[in-house]
């Protein structure tokens, strides 16, 4: 596997977005579509009658349009209004007004009525609510409907007895463009709606992801509170039980108190552990640069990858480090640039940190295979593919990953006011411009004043309250 995540399916639409394609029309949209249809057709045949004297077959045009009119009071009485349509439905009614609308051409001049494009408008939406087996199933049927209808129909004949029938050229060119306009519009449909579909879940899944993170900060200050509430209690028994011990001449008694004094030190320890990488403090509302991009990737640190800071002002040694706002989307997005990173680095990963008076600069490097390149012009977009996902498959089998984590984190960093940009990196210091940085390589920059905190501080003021 390739260093992006690669989502694989079998119909070229995004994993979450072909699961929720279910039940996404509901009943009533569909009979008030239908019924200003029925509307447009009545007002069609009224108007070709009484305007242009057209003889039609009025009683089985009525007929073919009472038929719609009735499903439709169907499923006005019978099903609920909230009702949604399953897929199987949804491909039922689709090809319902295919039907209706094929044989009413078939009663009113075949490809000689204008109004044959409107055939394109049920394959529209089963491009856009279907999978793929039935979309196809939509879309041949639409094709069939107008070839019938384009070979056996009955002509539009006038009050004088004359045909209004276009030359064959002209009908033929009608039927292709209709063809090719069904298989267009199919294919530009589907196409966008599955990258609607993607882009909505992948960034649900960012929203998930940065309310997780401040989930965690919340609950450091929450542990950070209860340490400090335990503290005292704590302490008092850790005391007293000291002062019991020295007292007491009983073996079986003194190894009771002893262990009552070590079970209240291990609760402190775990308390203070607990709390110490999160108290909702106004302190740490900030943080130095470096530290918060050390804890950004803390939780990667003992996973058989060596990180490798360089944490340094890009202008001079007297350039001190800023202080930069200690945000959760910050410390997420670098965290996934970070495991991307260590998920496919060989066993080195740089991360270099530099600082202008104007920008703050931050690069992660890697020794891993790298992108691939063809995925170069397209990482942080979700649910990516690509050819070259099989090619580092052995590296990490059963990795199958959707693209998910790089669209995070470039979402929750360009939400700070970040810009990033990838490539695959070299050492520019080796004599050949190849050495051990020569995998994945991303850059993040900002504009300092976007996320520094240096401005002097006289008092940061009381804590916030804690309420539970």
């Amino acid at each position: 596997m390739t260093q992006t995540d690669i989502s694989h399916t079998a119909d070229d639409a995004p994993i979450f977005a072909t699961a929720l394609r279910s039940n996404w029309v509901r009943l009533r949209t569909q009979v008030l579509l239908r019924w200003v249809a029925i509307l447009g057709q009545l007002v069609a045949i009224t108007v070709a009658q009484r305007l242009f004297d057209l003889h039609l077959e009025l009683g089985w045009i009525y007929l073919v349009i009472g038929i719609s009119v009735c499903s439709n009071l169907v499923a006005v009485f019978v099903y609920p209004e909230n009702r949604r349509l399953s897929e199987p439905e949804m491909t039922g009614v689709l090809l319902f007004d295919i039907c209706q609308l094929g044989t009413l051409l078939l009663l009113t001049g075949g490809l000689n009525n204008p109004f044959a494009l409107f055939v394109l408008a049920p394959v529209t939406i089963s491009a856009t609510v279907l999978r793929l087996g039935p979309m196809l199933l939509v879309c041949g049927a639409a094709i069939l409907w107008i070839t019938v209808a384009a070979r056996w129909h009955i002509p539009l004949i006038t009050e004088d007895g004359s045909v209004m029938r276009m030359p064959e050229d002209f009908v033929f060119g009608f039927w292709v463009s209709i063809v090719i306009g069904t298989l267009f519009v199919a294919v530009y449909a589907r196409r966008v709606t599955a990258e609607m579909s993607a882009m909505g879940d992948a960034l649900a899944a960012t929203q998930m992801a940065l309310a997780r993170e401040q989930k965690l900060t919340d609950l450091g200050g929450v542990v950070a509170a209860a340490a400090h509430e335990l503290g005292t209690p704590l302490a008092t028994i850790t005391l007293v039980s000291g002062e019991l011990a020295e007292d007491l001449e009983d073996p079986d008694h003194l190894a009771d108190v002893r262990l009552i004094r070590e079970q209240a030190d291990r609760c402190r320890d775990i308390l203070r552990s607990m709390g110490r990488a999160g108290k909702d403090d106004l302190h740490l509302k900030s943080a130095p640069l470096g530290a918060v991009v050390q804890e950004a990737a803390e939780p990667h640190q003992g996973r058989g990858r060596a990180l490798n800071f360089d944490i340094r002002s890009a202008d001079g040694a007297d350039d001190p480090q800023p202080q930069i706002q200690r945000r959760p989307e910050i410390v997420h997005g670098l965290r996934n640039l970070v495991q991307n990173a260590v998920d496919f680095a060989a066993s080195q990963v740089w991360i270099d940190v530099r600082w202008t008076t104007d920008a703050i600069i931050l690069r992660i490097a890697d020794d891993g295979p790298g992108y691939p390149q063809e995925m170069l012009p397209r990482l942080g977009d979700p649910f990516l593919r690509g050819r070259g996902a099989a090619l580092f498959r052995p590296e990490r089998p059963g990795y199958d990953g959707m693209g998910l984590g790089l669209f995070i984190a470039k979402t929750l960093l360009e939400r700070s006011g970040a810009e990033l940009s990838f490539a695959n990196g070299f050492d520019p210091d080796a004599p050949d411009r190849r050495g051990p940085r020569t995998g994945a390589l991303v850059e993040v920059v900002w504009r300092r004043d976007r996320i520094a905190a240096d401005a002097p501080r006289d008092a940061l003021g009381e804590n916030e309250a804690f309420h539970p």
